[in-house]
């Protein structure tokens, strides 16, 4: 379900997202970065990832990410932890910070497969690290519940 923009306006005033990010490597161990070409973090590289939505399970999110942003499937899906932020931007240009909490995935990418991005993304590219401010908590960072 797409939320109406002045109803997403709202929610990112009182709440954080509920994100997913999936840090994808190739047969090289590589990983698979995007420019963002939207806020927040226009023009940086990054990995792939956005909302979950109502409904979903985490990693059907994550696979549907996969799917709308590189045109991909994605292979041994698996939890690595997870990554919070408060971006001073969001894609409205409001004054108040995007706050996103994401559960972290790493997956695999087959040799054949070729990329396809949609308007999220202005190019992609293989890296061999990942972006330093992308500060992954293992789930064994986060301490006893």
């Amino acid at each position: 379900m797409i939320i109406p923009i002045e109803r997403y306006k709202q929610i990112i005033e009182v709440l954080p997202i509920l994100c997913v990010d999936i840090v994808i490597r190739n047969h090289n161990n590589e990983y698979l970065l995007i420019k963002r070409a939207s806020e927040p973090l226009k023009g940086q590289w990054w990995v792939i990832g956005g909302r979950v939505l109502k409904g979903e399970t985490l990693a059907q999110a994550a696979l549907r990410k996969a799917r709308e942003e590189l045109g991909v499937q994605l292979h041994d899906l698996s939890l690595i932890g997870c990554y919070e932020d408060a971006n001073e931007t969001n894609p409205f240009g409001m004054p108040t910070p995007l706050h996103s909490v994401s559960v972290v995935f790493s997956a695999v990418i087959g040799q054949n497969q070729q990329i396809k991005l949609d308007d999220q993304s202005s190019d992609w590219k293989y890296a061999k690290e990942l972006p330093r401010s992308f500060r992954i908590k293992s789930l064994s960072d986060i301490g006893p519940l």
